[in-house]
């Protein structure tokens, strides 16, 4: 006698507001996970840089050294360093523990929009409004960049780096994925300036969000458009887009107050997440678990697909935190 299988659990999305965190830098450009989701980063207008605890909401660090407000940040691997660039032009490597600048790195003719560091934090890159990528040596002892990718016509607003692979996005309207290793360029043209762009988990597929208010997702060798996805609004800001941790979803921030949440595969709208009456400027999401984080002027968000539980008496008590 055979039973018939379960129904697949459908994956939930984070829904419930956990906290809020004043975090008192003016307006918080860019929100991001450390590598293992237990910390977060913030960037500020004020020209600092924070970490924070994501389940206490408590402040860690602050770390400042840029002249300008601080566009993006990301964490190394073991959580030991930290890199941010900034509208000062400069990118800064930053020790975690003592909040000590490590290398101050100049060579950008404008605004540094997008950071990040490499599997083993051994080079840093970055991408400006000049229109060129560069790559910088954490570990060497000169301050030139190893190697400067400069095939863009426009800014570059977006680059994420898996393994040997460098996907950047630029006001130009295309989308470059590099491959280091082989020294190959690969080059698709989206007919709007991109805002974003990210692999997916499976690292099969390439996201994209531009000035044209949508979301596609791409086939990464062959550049086939897999999915479109429209409703929110992008048209006049830099916002970003990802995939949720399990690449069943993909979201984007939206000029109306919302975070838009997508079922990947149907296409289908499965969440209008209300977060403000301002600009979603930032989000990103937890790289194993379902929570995610959202940036909407000076504060910071924390969503989780169920609403927090503490301890109390032995019984557990659901806690609904208030937005602040």
């Amino acid at each position: 006698m055979s039973f018939p299988q379960p129904k697949p659990e459908i994956p939930q999305v984070p829904q419930h507001l956990l906290r809020t965190i004043d975090c008192q830098q003016g307006a918080v450009r860019a929100v991001r996970f450390n590598a293992d989701g237990n910390y977060l980063l913030s960037c500020g207008s004020d020209k600092s840089l924070k970490l924070w605890s994501v389940s206490r909401g408590t402040l860690l660090k602050t770390y400042s050294g840029h002249g300008y407000e601080v566009l993006d940040a990301d964490g190394s691997y073991d959580n030991s360093q930290l890199c941010s660039c900034s509208s000062d032009k400069t990118v800064i490597l930053w020790d975690v523990a003592t909040g000590q600048v490590t290398r101050k790195l100049r060579g950008h003719a404008g605004k540094v929009n997008c950071v990040q560091f490499n599997e083993e934090a051994t080079v840093i890159l970055s991408g400006s409004i000049d229109g060129t990528v560069r790559c910088w040596d954490t570990r060497s002892r000169k301050f030139d960049p190893i190697q400067i990718l400069d095939e863009a016509r426009d800014g570059i607003s977006s680059l994420k780096v898996s393994e040997h692979e460098l996907l950047t996005g630029s006001v130009d309207g295309r989308v470059r994925r590099y491959d280091l290793r082989m020294g190959q360029l690969h080059v698709d043209f989206i007919n709007s300036p991109v805002t974003c762009v990210c692999f997916s988990a499976d690292a099969q597929c390439t996201l994209t969000s531009s000035l044209d208010s949508t979301v596609r997702l791409l086939d990464k060798s062959t550049g086939e458009m897999l999915g479109e996805y429209t409703g929110h609004t992008m048209k006049g800001y830099k916002l970003d887009c990802c995939l949720s941790s399990k690449d069943t979803h993909i979201l984007s921030c939206s000029e109306d107050g919302h975070v838009y949440c997508w079922d990947l595969v149907e296409g289908s709208l499965t969440l209008k997440l209300p977060v403000g009456k301002a600009v979603v400027q930032s989000l990103s999401f937890h790289p194993s678990e379902t929570f995610l984080l959202t940036s909407m002027e000076g504060r910071v968000q924390v969503w989780g697909v169920e609403p927090e539980e503490t301890e109390e008496d032995g019984d557990v008590v659901v806690v609904k935190k208030e937005k602040v």
